[in-house]
């Protein structure tokens, strides 16, 4: 204990001394609630980031949404005014691709229930996309998408049931959105649960999966993960082992930290962006 304390401290200090653009190499910018909010960003996000990359910090883009391809969603980011390529995006569709692909043989039948980046990773490790339970898949993935219909979630649990293995990009179960809260892709899973009895092997944050995808297309020596959810961003930068920036523009409100566990408590914690250059913008945090 007496260690930990000492660690918390010198952080507590080199926070007060320098900003954590300098303190870090590489920020982990989870998307939605944090660098935009639908079509629009975040507000204060975009000469934040600007002025981080400025320093020397690399900005690489981590999202649990699983919906949208790298590429476009690096288009996205260059619209508000960001300067980022594909590689710089780095998703769940990704990180579950890379499960599925060292489990299953090269070529293997997948059942995609998701988005256009769904399909392009599960492409991109020479996977064989079906689209129904009567093809006999090795595997269930699914991902978000907005027009996800009935019958989507009933070839999933067709093929569940025969004995497919069922993955999920991310159980998040809600999503910001420019006109407010939507339900996330963990509802959709939680239909296909419901149906089949069974839980899928899940790839985005908490889960280990995406930080290992992120850490081997960064190679990130010193990374913070930033983020606006407790219990995906947080959680998963702890698990990971990496300190951690809590904003408050997306889900998670300063009341919600008052009784949050051990695993769900940030390193730092900030109103926005402006926390990676202003030690002043750095709120109190607790001890992890």
């Amino acid at each position: 204990m007496a260690d930990e304390a000492t660690t918390a401290e010198q952080k507590r200090r080199a926070a007060q001394e320098k900003p954590l653009a300098a303190l870090y190499d590489t920020a982990l910018l989870d998307l939605d609630g944090v660098v935009y909010r639908g079509a629009d960003a975040v507000p204060n996000a975009v000469p934040a980031l600007l002025s981080a990359a400025g320093a020397g910090m690399r900005l690489a883009y981590v999202t649990n949404n699983a919906s949208r391809t790298p590429q476009a969603v690096a288009s996205h980011l260059r619209e508000l005014g960001l300067p980022a390529d594909a590689d710089d995006v780095v998703t769940a569709a990704q990180a579950v691709a890379r499960i599925v692909a060292e489990q299953v043989p090269e070529g293997a039948r997948v059942l995609a229930i998701g988005g256009e980046g769904l399909r392009q990773a599960l492409l991109e490790h020479r996977l064989t996309l079906v689209n129904s339970a009567e093809d006999n898949p090795a595997a269930v993935v699914q991902g978000y998408r907005p027009d996800t219909m009935w019958k989507d979630l009933a070839e999933a649990a067709y093929a569940i049931e025969r004995g497919a293995l069922w993955y999920a990009a991310n159980t998040d179960r809600t999503m910001p959105t420019a006109r407010g809260i939507a339900p996330g892709n963990g509802a959709l899973v939680g239909a296909v649960a419901a149906a089949t009895g069974s839980w899928p092997t899940v790839a985005g944050k908490p889960e280990p999966a995406l930080h290992r995808e992120t850490m081997i297309r960064t190679k990130a020596q010193r990374p913070l993960v930033v983020g606006d959810r407790l219990d995906t961003d947080i959680e998963g930068a702890n698990r990971a082992g990496a300190d951690s920036l809590l904003v408050l523009t997306g889900v998670t409100r300063l009341q919600d930290l008052k009784d949050a566990p051990k695993e769900h408590q940030p390193t730092y914690l900030a109103q926005d962006l402006r926390g990676l250059l202003d030690p002043s913008q750095l709120m109190r945090w607790r001890d992890a």
